[in-house]
């Protein structure tokens, strides 16, 4: 057992542990410290540094594991305990084994449950998807920023170990709850508005869940404040559709209710024309491989794929996004090719707030006029060339 560096007048201490009784006799010793239970990756136990001083926790500890470090109360109230938290499991001597377990799927497990344990330290960020006539934002696409000091990963990361895990489920309520009430506390801002469109991303498993029921989901939705014609679902194909007629059932019931669905990573994985077919999405988001480097001389293969996506996004009633876009020859020849809407960091990063897109400056030779594809139409102006400013 070891102790990390102390600060001199600390005002708050944190102490780790896996071991209960540990916990329970801090509890009853210290009657006003606070005991925060992390499900299988142990307890925190918060108290002021007069009430947990170095000596009383060595008397206590006898044989337990445990680590203790200052609250920097310098730092923001949402970072301060997880800086502690961090610093305390690597004074234990077990930072390096805390996701350990005897298979994967269990230290997956522990890796949730650490992520699920640190509510108030993600963030929820918001990009741009710009409707490619007009150059102005149509909605943002909700990307969830996890912060784990301890263990860092990408949402990527998190979404793999929650399906490795089984817990896709769980994982997605935990995203889409604290998703729903950013996007709330958006909306009521003076400076952003109410009449704002969000999309929010789901695994398939979650969206034939009973939790995502359509019913279950419009109440969610509204209790928060919001109208599900503010939200489009995005159905991520990071996992196979097992169900696709209970899918389509959901997509439909959806759909009535107000909700935009799409089809995320078109022309990827497992989202093949079958599929899409079948569910019948509002929006398809073709995928960004696809559209990296499409403005190239060498992308025939890549434009008539597009081409492909569009002609068949008319026929079903959808709109189509270019995921990725990144440079303005691809800009152009998705532009060229009749793509509804873009986004990618050509258009706009993703920020706290919900901000307008970029303004790109456009070649001088788009044409003025784009033919119509599978019957739909279109015109698009000649725009002047605009210095970027941001």
């Amino acid at each position: 057992m070891r102790f990390g560096h102390a600060r001199h007048a600390a005002v708050e201490r944190l102490l780790w542990s896996r071991d209960s009784r540990l916990v329970s006799r801090i509890a009853q010793s210290v009657p006003h410290a606070r005991i925060i239970p992390m499900a299988d990756s142990g307890w925190c136990v918060v108290a002021s540094a007069a009430d947990l001083p170095e000596g009383l926790v060595a008397r206590l500890s006898q044989t337990s594991v445990y680590g203790v470090s200052d609250v920097e109360s310098s730092l923001p109230a949402a970072e301060r305990y997880v800086a502690a938290l961090g610093k305390a499991v690597q004074s234990s001597g077990l930072g390096n084994r805390i996701v350990e377990d005897e298979t994967p799927e269990m230290a997956k497990r522990k890796v949730l449950d650490y992520f699920f344990s640190l509510k108030e330290s993600h963030r929820v960020e918001f990009q741009p998807i710009v409707d490619l006539r007009t150059m102005q934002a149509h909605e943002w696409e909700c990307l969830f920023r996890p912060h784990m000091p301890l263990l860092p990963h990408s949402i990527g990361a998190m979404v793999d170990a929650a399906l490795e895990a089984k817990r896709p489920v769980d994982f997605d309520a935990f995203v889409v709850e604290n998703t729903l009430a950013r996007i709330a506390a958006v909306s009521r801002s003076r400076a952003v508005g109410p009449a704002l469109r969000f999309s929010i991303n789901l695994l398939p498993a979650s969206l034939l869940a009973p939790h995502f029921e359509a019913s279950a989901f419009d109440e969610r939705v509204r209790a928060t404040g919001l109208s599900p014609r503010q939200i489009v679902v995005e159905c991520t194909e990071q996992q196979a559709i097992g169900d696709v007629q209970r899918l389509k059932k959901q997509v439909r019931a959806l759909r009535k209710l107000g909700f935009g669905f799409a089809i995320d990573d078109a022309g990827s994985g497992y989202a093949s024309f079958t599929v899409i077919a079948a569910l019948e999405p509002s929006i398809i988001k073709i995928d960004r491989e696809i559209i990296y480097r499409i403005g190239n001389k060498d992308s025939d293969a890549k434009k008539a794929l597009v081409e492909a996506f569009v002609s068949f996004s008319r026929r079903i009633g959808a709109k189509v996004v270019a995921e990725g876009i990144e440079n303005r020859r691809d800009l152009r020849a998705v532009q060229e090719r009749e793509v509804d809407f873009g986004q990618g960091y050509l258009l706009g990063r993703s920020s706290e707030l919900p901000q307008g897109p970029r303004r790109v400056a456009l070649p001088t030779e788009l044409p003025l006029v784009v033919k119509s594809v599978g019957g739909w139409e279109g015109a698009v102006a000649p725009r002047p060339r605009v210095v970027s400013s941001r």
